[in-house]
């Protein structure tokens, strides 16, 4: 029998909350956490606005020998995964090494502890640039410094796949799950914040240049611009089902489904292949369309991109055949954390029985879509699906459930 992924901890840092419960008050209430960066001076940049965490000090969570190895990405990460761990009342140093993993994804690194590297090198020359800038700048650094602060020596990895990354590396967790290991730490963290990774994120041409945060980032609005970018992200500790069942530990829910599909190329004249990732996941966790609750949408605010989105959904689940969220409305897009963070905020909701609301959007006639705005939905939610596509064509789609406990 294959074994059932769940998930027993949340970790959450996002730009309205710091950990999964404040967090949680904060979506369902639809309080953003969107504004002018604070982090630089944006006046001379076209885009101006970005979730950042806020009151967020490393030095408070973190030994002091870890920060000047470390990219705000990775303290954020750092602090995600001991709040998850505790979360799900797991204390690693009692567990067998080789029997706990880490799998996150990353769509940039470690940009601002690289700008600060090279201006070393430009201004005072390589004998003053850190040692550390090995890998601190480095995709894979925050599986890495999880698990050396904790650890683990079993199955570990990092995916780069831009904002669907998150889901992937869910997936992979799962997998060693199903294999054998007893224990997987994964989601994403991701903070670009800095100059350098602004002028990269401005070169994608999808930000919103809007200076006003109610109507900046706007998916599935006739006004829709683009979206505004984040930090932050979520990260989930995986078990073997029956392992947490008998520490008796809390399960939020379990992974149930999971598909992920390329697009062809520009100009083809082939289906995007959002729809057949959604009929992917439906079918791995043996789930018909009608089983679904609510979908926490992509929501990329480009309007060729979102009308691929709305056709991919109302295709599968027919016109306003079910209720449709992007609470990443009051974040912004936090690239490979912003998954992550849905799937949190899946399974709070299926927690409380509610769907958050889709802030400051004014949904489009052309898009039937069934999408919860401005006031949070009060309803049954058992079953999930959240989706994520990445820049390139990337598209992950993955189900979650509630558990019978």
């Amino acid at each position: 029998m294959t074994a059932s992924a769940v998930v027993t901890g949340l970790g959450v840092l996002a730009p309205n909350g710091l950990g999964a419960q404040d967090y949680w008050a904060a979506t369902r209430s639809g309080k953003g956490g969107i504004g002018r960066i604070t982090r630089f001076d944006p006046a001379q940049y076209p885009a101006k606005l970005a979730g950042q965490v806020p009151g967020f000090v490393a030095e408070d969570h973190l030994p002091s020998r870890l920060l000047p190895q470390t990219d705000r990405m990775t303290r954020l990460a750092l602090v995600a995964a001991d709040w998850a761990l505790a979360d799900a009342g797991v204390t690693p140093k009692e567990l067998p090494e080789f029997d706990m993993g880490v799998i996150t994804a990353s769509a940039s690194g470690g940009f601002e502890f690289g700008q600060g590297e090279l201006e070393k090198l430009w201004s005072q020359g390589s004998q003053f640039v850190s040692a550390y800038q090995s890998f601190a700048w480095f995709y894979a650094v925050n599986s890495g410094q999880i698990s050396i602060r904790n650890g683990m020596k079993g199955p570990s990895g990092v995916v780069v796949s831009d904002q669907a990354g998150g889901l992937d590396a869910v997936a992979q967790a799962r997998r060693q799950i199903r294999k054998g290991t007893g224990l997987v730490v994964s989601g994403a963290v991701d903070a670009s914040i800095c100059p350098w990774g602004w002028v990269a994120q401005l070169a994608g041409r999808r930000l919103s240049t809007s200076d006003e945060v109610t109507r900046a980032y706007l998916p599935f609005d006739s006004e829709a611009r683009g979206h505004v970018p984040g930090e932050g992200g979520a990260i989930l500790i995986l078990e073997d089902a029956a392992a947490a069942r008998r520490r008796g530990a809390r399960a939020y829910g379990e992974i149930s489904g999971y598909g992920a599909t390329f697009d062809p190329k520009p100009g083809s004249a082939r289906e995007p292949g959002l729809r057949k990732a959604i009929e992917l996941a439906l079918a791995d966790a043996g789930a018909e369309p009608g089983d679904v609750d609510v979908v926490f949408a992509d929501a990329a605010a480009v309007p060729s991109l979102d009308r691929t989105e709305a056709e991919a959904i109302s295709a599968v689940f027919g016109p306003r055949g079910v209720p449709v969220t992007a609470p990443k409305t009051m974040t912004g897009r936090l690239y490979s954390g912003g998954a992550p963070l849905d799937l949190a905020a899946a399974f709070l909701a299926i927690a409380e029985g509610l769907i958050p609301p889709t802030v400051h959007v004014r949904q489009a006639p052309e898009y039937d879509l069934d999408l919860v705005t401005a006031q949070p939905r009060t309803t049954e939610v058992r079953c999930a699906l959240v989706l994520a596509r990445g820049h390139g064509g990337f598209n992950s789609a993955m189900v979650v459930r509630a558990t019978d406990e």
